[in-house]
């Protein structure tokens, strides 16, 4: 038997080249059928289930999942396409809000289910349902450990 330190770290490289591999796949499929690149959807998903649909550009920045480092960037260009708007703080002029347009709201609620289709063919699809939920608890597990 492996010791425990290489049975993490092969767990730990399977996981990174599974997303690795996964996350441009994700993409092209919703890209492709809807014009929506998956950073996007990521922003537009957690503002549509904020509520009021909006957040504060640092809670959206501790929230997304694809593209933590360039938020403000992704808001920006979700803005020049009128599927977000900027709204300043009103007691903090130095903080944000990002707020899902209409517009925005609709292109997401027609991408998720190209979304969830992607994720089942290209993630799901060979696991039972009773893996797909050892894996989610097992992963949920990891992340709510405390770091440090």
């Amino acid at each position: 038997m492996p010791s425990r330190k290489k049975l993490a770290a092969d767990a730990w490289g399977a996981m990174l080249q599974v997303h690795a591999t996964l996350v441009p796949v994700l993409d092209k499929a919703v890209r492709d059928q809807t014009g929506l690149p998956l950073s996007w959807y990521d922003v537009l998903l957690e503002l549509s289930a904020a509520p009021e649909g909006r957040l504060r550009m640092s809670d959206l920045a501790e929230r997304v999942v694809l593209s933590r480092t360039r938020v403000s960037r992704l808001v920006d260009e979700l803005v020049d396409r009128g599927l977000v708007g900027k709204e300043v703080h009103p007691d903090d002029r130095r903080s944000a809000y990002a707020v899902i347009s209409n517009e925005g709201l609709a292109l997401f609620k027609a991408a998720a289910p190209v979304y969830l289709r992607a994720i089942e063919n290209q993630f799901a699809s060979d696991l039972t349902d009773e893996e797909i939920l050892q894996l989610s608890r097992l992963l949920n597990r990891v992340r709510d450990r405390p770091t440090g």
